[in-house]
């Protein structure tokens, strides 16, 4: 019998970036705020509900369908995404035709939520067993897409709104991420059993450690680990994508930007978003993971403290512009540290699980934006807030660090143990 090729695992990698750049227009969604809500006649908050819907069916459903995503495979469960996305966004595209808010949440929100949530998780896991020797950089490659997707499609959108009308562009964008994410889901599949690179041997390698477990979704759920990186990520992901849900009416706010001119930092926002996920996800490789979310922490308790004081425009922007890269770093890191704490076996389901807490963040993070913002007037205020969550945050991290450093020196005692009774 013929044996059959194996796939390009590069070339598998560039299918997963296809994935998540036309999933990851959702980080645009500041610039399709206020034409939105013009036609309803509604406040940016009320509209930014529609994006605190995907988020949130984004999370569930990738924690919801994770064990079904593991059992068809990418290439069906990417075909799912790409139906429900789409389908998503021309719905989006239909209810402002009609002016129907509620059947914009439903698409927008609802059915393109389900297809962001399919979407995310279908290649990471995959990925992350055809790149055992470089499982940061090869989650990383991915999840930039993610990031990257704002730079591109954030001034598409206003280009189109402006030339075309707002649901025309709606049209035009569903079916332009429906293509991308169909195509791109013919490609990706899963590695044969037992695959491993040419010359890779964990027990060899420098850089790279042994798994600590091998284990289920539900076992899993059994660890303290667990529960560490879901508070970790809960709370990256809330204060990140607060700002990122208000950045297009916050720079107008606060550096007096135009419209367009804003729409380009949030086009911004998505480079040094996809920069840093492909950054500090490599980075993660030699660093550990555990000393890479500390990092995370240290820093944007900080930054988020003194952000609002700044009044130098270049040094703001810098300022912001580093907190994003390492809220991308962190979804990007997390696939390989998820493998690193509970191995391959269901890695596509745990991540869902993790990605419940995205759920929740999306929901919870852009609506303490706005409160405390409305009621103090004030984001220096709003910011402190989030700056007190990180602190909550660095320490769960340091709780994981040493966590995870008694279960390397328990595996590592008891591998010598062995091989003296070996011997």
């Amino acid at each position: 019998m013929a044996t059959a090729k194996l796939k390009n695992r590069w070339l598998i990698a560039l299918s997963a970036i296809g994935i998540h750049i036309a999933i990851g227009s959702v980080y645009a969604y500041s610039v399709i705020t206020n034409p939105v809500k013009e036609v309803f006649d509604v406040e940016g908050s009320t509209i930014k509900w529609a994006f605190k819907l995907a988020i949130l069916f984004l999370g569930f459903s990738a924690a919801f369908l994770g064990p079904w995503v593991e059992k068809v495979g990418p290439k069906v469960s990417g075909t799912t995404a790409g139906i429900f996305y789409g389908v998503g966004i021309l719905g989006s595209g239909l209810a402002v035709h009609l002016e129907s808010l509620v059947l914009f949440y439903l698409c927008y929100g609802v059915i393109g939520g389900i297809g962001l949530g399919l979407g995310y998780i279908t290649p990471v896991s995959t990925l992350v067993k055809w790149f055992p020797d470089k499982r940061g950089l090869a989650t990383g490659m991915a999840i930039m897409g993610f990031g990257f997707s704002a730079l591109l499609f954030g001034p598409i959108m206003q280009s189109f709104f402006e030339t075309v009308g707002i649901s025309n562009a709606f049209y035009l964008l569903g079916g332009i991420y429906m293509v991308l994410i169909l195509a791109s889901s013919r490609y990706i599949e899963r590695p044969p059993k037992g695959y491993a690179p040419t010359g890779f041997n964990t027990e060899e390698s420098v850089t790279v450690k042994a798994d600590i477990s091998n284990i289920t979704a539900k076992e899993a759920l059994g660890s303290r680990r667990f529960y560490y990186i879901w508070i970790m990520m809960f709370i990256n992901i809330t204060c990140g994508i607060a700002i990122i849900a208000a950045a297009s009416p916050m720079m107008q706010e606060k550096l007096n930007y135009t419209p367009m001119q804003a729409a380009g930092v949030v086009g911004l926002i998505g480079v040094f978003n996809g920069l840093g996920r492909i950054l500090w996800s490599s980075l993660s490789d030699y660093l550990g993971r555990p000393n890479t979310y500390v990092i995370f922490f240290a820093f944007q308790i900080l930054a988020f403290y003194f952000l609002p004081q700044i009044t130098m425009e270049l040094l703001f922007l810098v300022v912001l512009f580093t907190v994003i890269t390492m809220y991308g770093g962190g979804f990007a890191t997390l696939p390989a540290f998820l493998g690193d704490l509970f191995g391959t076996k269901q890695l596509g389901a745990i991540h869902g699980l993790v990605l419940a807490g995205w759920a929740l963040a999306g929901v919870i993070g852009p609506t303490i934006y706005d409160m405390v913002k409305s009621a103090t007037g004030s984001l220096g205020i709003t910011l402190k807030v989030f700056s007190g969550l990180f602190m909550i945050a660095f320490v769960v991290s340091l709780l994981m660090k040493r966590s995870v450093n008694l279960a390397y020196a328990k595996s590592r005692k008891s591998s010598i143990e062995d091989t003296a009774q070996a011997c």
